[in-house]
């Protein structure tokens, strides 16, 4: 079969699988006397194994909103603002640090919104505030998105003096018309600067974003952006789909359905920005995901360390994972806690010296088993359950069975491994896993049925 005809069989709406559980199927919020139990044995298997904990901090505002944004953000001009922000987020690792001590943390993520509408001296009362309330390894991976548009020179040399290595720009597309359509106006030149800036201070890793399937792309649009991003030569690039969902984002019913790629017509925008990536040197590390061979995500796939989380893809393994600020997500491998996702509700509970968690999830047997599985198929394109006793596992070579006739994943009993061709489809096969997906949805395809 050829590969349109493959994306057209499997172009079927799935989950990222950045947790198991996903999002929707969410059960059950943790108490918070649960959550700190959980994140206390979390700790203690980490430290058994010699491994540290991750923190993501969510920073909310933007000063302008870009049309394509799914993300939690806060529009505002007003500096302000986020000064009691600050002091919510500080205040939040506070009632962490009392309860379960100083935390190892060798990995540091910062996103939004946008991170960098927080001035130089912010992100240093900010970051430094919670690094000297915990134990930072020298060998800790910090990041933080930036937005190429309001990150300034000051803001990266105060980055830098905490120990931050790691910076990703959000880009998105190049054209003018694309960036017309989606409120997201910027040049190469402001890339570049921030780029160059950033790697004369330290910065060893400089990823960029990229996003395919926008308004009004085109299969010439996307490859005169990949050219201009080779020119720049990122150590990674996130290639992520637009998810257009005009039902619960009003700023996606700016678009008409007409001028959004979809189907096949949206997966050859990945593909053909895909093979131009590899043809520039940049090697898929999992699902969406690009980086040179010099780069330390590469050299993870290739040693088996790669780890996949609320923040993406990564080098090693964190856990557990805080989450900290409006809608922040927390991760222990057993239990998952997302906060309040307006910053007012956010911002009373922490007023009242309570951890601000909304939702959550406190996962079963079956549920650990299963996200071990799909983080093995994320991470490393293979599973096998040999000697499991899990009843649903027996379900998943069925589930497969297509997939496996059309050259997509090699099957036995207790085993799957994804081939290259099947590489594109990994979604897919993570959803043959999913017993929730399948319990609640039972007439979800991982293939279209009109094909």
């Amino acid at each position: 079969m050829s590969l349109s005809s493959l994306l057209a069989k499997y172009d079927v709406a799935g989950p990222r699988y950045t947790s198991y559980p996903t999002v929707p199927y969410w059960t059950e919020a943790p108490s918070q006397a649960q959550w700190l139990a959980h994140l206390s044995a979390a700790l203690e298997r980490s430290r058994a194994a010699g491994e540290g904990a991750g923190l993501y901090v969510h920073v909310p505002f933007c000063k302008s909103l870009c049309h394509y944004c799914g993300c939690n953000t806060f529009i505002t001009r007003d500096p302000t603002v986020t000064d009691p922000y600050v002091e919510g987020v500080l205040k939040e690792w506070s009632l962490y640090t009392r309860a379960l001590g100083r935390v190892q943390l060798t990995e540091v993520h910062v996103g939004g919104g946008t991170p960098t509408h927080l001035t130089a001296e912010q992100l240093t009362r900010l970051l430094g505030g919670i690094l000297q309330q915990a134990d930072v390894p020298d060998d800790a991976e910090l990041s933080i998105e930036a937005d190429p548009r309001v990150t300034n020179a000051e803001q990266l040399a105060a980055l830098a003096r905490l120990g931050f290595t790691r910076l990703s720009l959000g880009i998105q597309d190049f054209d003018e018309t694309v960036q017309h359509a989606v409120n997201r106006h910027q040049t190469v030149e402001q890339v570049r600067e921030v780029t160059e800036a950033a790697r004369r201070l330290g910065f060893d890793s400089v990823n960029y974003d990229l996003i395919f399937g926008l308004p009004k792309q085109t299969r010439a649009s996307v490859l005169d952006t990949v050219e201009k991003v080779k020119a720049l030569r990122p150590d990674r690039i996130a290639f992520y789909g637009y998810a257009h969902i005009p039902w619960m984002k009003a700023t996606h019913r700016k678009f008409q359905d007409s001028d959004v790629p979809g189907g096949p017509a949206k997966r050859q925008l990945y593909e053909i920005g895909r093979a131009a990536l590899e043809q520039a040197g940049y090697r898929e590390v999992g699902m969406d995901h690009f980086a040179l061979v010099t780069d330390g995500l590469w050299k993870a796939a290739q040693q088996g360390t790669l780890h996949r989380n609320f923040m993406g893809y990564t080098e090693r393994r964190t856990m557990p994972l805080f989450g900290l600020g409006v809608s922040s997500i927390g991760d222990t491998w057993t239990a998952f806690a997302q906060n309040e996702k307006t910053v007012p509700d956010w911002q009373a509970r922490l007023d009242r010296g309570e951890l601000p968690i909304v939702k959550g999830h406190l996962l079963d047997e079956e549920d650990q088993a299963l996200r071990r599985h799909i983080l093995d198929v994320m991470t490393r394109f293979e599973t096998e359950w040999a000697g499991a006793q899990l009843a649903y596992l027996k379900e998943v070579p069925l589930r497969l069975e297509e997939m496996a006739r059309d050259g997509l994943v090699e099957l036995a009993a207790d085993r799957l491994k994804v081939t290259d061709a099947g590489k594109p489809f990994v979604r897919n096969v993570c959803m043959a896993l999913d017993a929730r997906l399948a319990r609640k949805a039972p007439d979800r395809q991982i293939f279209s049925k009109t094909v």
